[in-house]
């Protein structure tokens, strides 16, 4: 630690306010804003910014109905651009309204992620008020369409197709344990298996018709089969590749036979994997299934994101530990693994630039008990703003 960057950080420090960022938490935790329909939350995030002077582009990346949003924080000579990037929409649960208990804020979205694009837009400010990003330039983007399955992460491609992409980029989503630097792809895939005729009594049906629950339950053992294979395709840091059942549906009543069944779940893989043959492959063996059981299956295979890799030794990774190390003397950030699939993935993979997933600790992500730590929410943006100073100059 440099005495001239100790210096800048007591700096930065000092100007995170804790009231304003409460405050700002909670005004977007106070819109509702499910995925696909973000309008009204971004709308909020432009006016907060708008109120403290920044000029605020607004983008659409092809979903013209929820504008994303996008800041620029000039420093004063040439140098590399930061991308800070949240997304403000949430999964599709009931909304549950902001509140405040001791250090946590809770409520819809203050976990995932309203509360670290909050820390984010501190930082920014922050930056701004303290001279202290003399180099280079700090990209604040906003955006919808990032949870699947009713998004998946369109907007943001969109934004990065038009140019709204920096050097390196750092994505608060809640997770600060590591520093993420492998992950592994998603696809969410829907089966529904079909059979010819009427719903009938169970006493009545043909004894020459499929059933729909045996073809799922052979599905179900298939896929298992598959699973015990793609635990073989592993990485040291990242883990195995899966397949993953989550819902089963099936039936009407007890003793009607059913004509439908439906499966649902996620496939994940490795990093360096062609998505296009994960999917045939799932496919091939869903359609064995199909002509053994003699039903009709339809497979709806919906690829996320795929996966990403960071390499230890690039020098965005060093500006960030050389800037964490000043902001939290004595504690070390290994690096690891992101079980999840957050936009760094997509930047790894449209644009090939490194990106840190790093945020405040919280908790209850795709639950109703949503909630975030204030205290830490600071932290962040303290050192969001202070990865820009070293890596920018």
């Amino acid at each position: 630690m440099t005495d001239q960057l100790h210096d800048v950080s007591s700096r930065l420090r000092s100007l995170v306010s804790r009231d304003r960022l409460v405050k700002r938490v909670t005004d977007l935790v106070a819109v509702p804003s499910w995925t696909g329909d973000s309008g009204a939350v971004l709308d909020q995030l432009a006016k907060i910014l708008a109120d403290d002077g920044f000029v605020v582009e607004r983008p659409t990346g092809g979903h013209p109905t929820a504008p994303a949003v996008a800041v620029r924080l000039e420093g004063g000579r040439p140098g590399k651009t930061l991308q800070f990037n949240g997304h403000l929409d949430t999964v599709h649960l009931p909304f549950v309204p902001p509140g405040v208990d001791g250090d946590r804020i809770t409520g819809s979205g203050s976990c995932d992620m309203k509360g670290g694009t909050a820390a984010a837009v501190e930082a920014l400010c922050v930056l701004r008020e303290s001279g202290a990003l003399t180099s280079g330039s700090v990209l604040f983007t906003g955006h919808d369409l990032h949870e699947a399955p009713w998004g998946h992460g369109e907007q943001l491609e969109g934004l990065i197709r038009d140019g709204y992409v920096g050097d390196a980029v750092l994505i608060p989503e809640y997770m600060n344990s590591c520093l993420p630097v492998v992950g592994r792809g998603l696809a969410t895939w829907k089966i529904t298996i079909r059979r010819p005729g009427a719903p009938i009594h169970e006493v009545m049906r043909p004894l020459d018709e499929p059933s729909v629950i045996d073809a799922g339950s052979e599905l179900i053992a298939r896929l298992r089969q598959y699973a015990t294979r793609l635990a073989d395709k592993t990485d040291p840091q990242a883990g195995s590749e899966t397949v993953f059942i989550g819902q089963v549906h099936s039936g009407e009543i007890f003793n009607q036979f059913p004509q439908e069944c439906q499966l649902e779940g996620t496939r994940r893989w490795l990093p360096g994997e062609d998505r296009a043959v994960v999917e045939d492959e799932f496919r091939k063996l869903v359609a064995s299934v199909a002509q053994r059981t003699r039903t009709i299956i339809d497979v709806e295979f919906q690829t996320v994101r795929d996966g990403f890799r960071l390499a230890e030794s690039d020098p965005f990774v060093k500006a960030f530990l050389d800037a964490y190390a000043t902001v939290s003397p004595g504690q070390t950030l290994p690096f690891g693994a992101k079980p999840f699939c957050d936009d760094c993935n997509t930047f790894w993979e449209l644009a090939d630039i490194p990106g840190i997933t790093h945020g405040p600790t919280a908790g209850g992500a795709h639950t109703v008990n949503e909630w975030v730590s204030i205290d830490d929410l600071m932290r962040v943006a303290h050192l969001y703003a202070l990865t820009a100073v070293t890596f920018c100059g």
